[in-house]
């Protein structure tokens, strides 16, 4: 379970701080559930989905996670000096897998498809390297909910093929928690839905619910 109690978000700008991108967003996410975080361009789905991973803070409030949450596959985290082997590398460690890193390594490269691309810096990656790169590392390790931010739609057609089965895989064994603007792949993964509009989340127990209510907001 995932408890988000009060959260609010705003960023420093060069003109001072800007405007809340969430506004006292409070949600009880439950174990096991699939939910698709859906909203405009803007509304706030890839942050929140951060805070929820821990890869971002929020300015007010706090999430506290009863469970094994993944940091956000599809966004950043990783440092663009180091290879993408030295970041699964740290990765591993970081995990406590010091005895199969071998192995760990090897998943991962295999899955990314990234080739010699491996031992580059990720500061030469393209947007969809990284997204396989974290992806892979994502599945090397088990988590009780995945966060992912429209991961399946990076790479060419058979790697989102393959990343589409394993991403299955995974949702029927753990939680997911994801953003993406493809209708059917939200239908496809998801069962819930949180929708994000004017800084506030609503949450729907059927993700076809979730979906009604944003293209109902969309004509108002």
């Amino acid at each position: 379970m995932i408890l988000v109690e009060d959260v609010h978000k705003r960023y420093k700008t060069e003109h001072g701080v800007g405007k809340w991108v969430l506004q006292g967003i409070n949600l009880t996410i439950p174990s096991h559930v699939n939910v698709g975080l859906i909203g405009v361009n803007g509304a706030g789905k890839s942050t929140l989905l951060r805070i929820i991973g821990g890869a971002d803070y929020a300015t007010k409030g706090r999430v506290v996670r009863l469970c094994r949450v993944s940091w956000p596959m599809g966004g950043g985290g990783l440092e663009g000096t180091l290879s993408g082997r030295q970041n699964a590398k740290f990765v591993c460690r970081v995990q406590g897998r010091h005895n199969d890193l071998a192995d760990r390594l090897a998943f991962i490269q295999d899955f990314s498809e990234l080739g010699e691309a491996f031992d580059e810096p990720l500061s030469t990656y393209s947007t969809g390297m990284r997204s396989r790169l974290q992806f892979a590392l994502s599945l090397a390790f088990e988590f009780d909910v995945y966060i992912s931010d429209e991961v399946t739609s990076a790479g060419d057609a058979a790697f989102r093929q393959k990343a589409a089965g394993a991403f299955k895989d995974m949702a029927n064994r753990a939680g997911v928690i994801m953003v993406s603007h493809d209708e059917s792949t939200l239908k496809q993964f998801c069962q819930s839905g949180i929708w994000i509009t004017e800084g506030k989340a609503h949450w729907f127990d059927q993700i076809d619910d979730a979906l009604r209510a944003y293209k109902d907001g969309m004509t108002k």
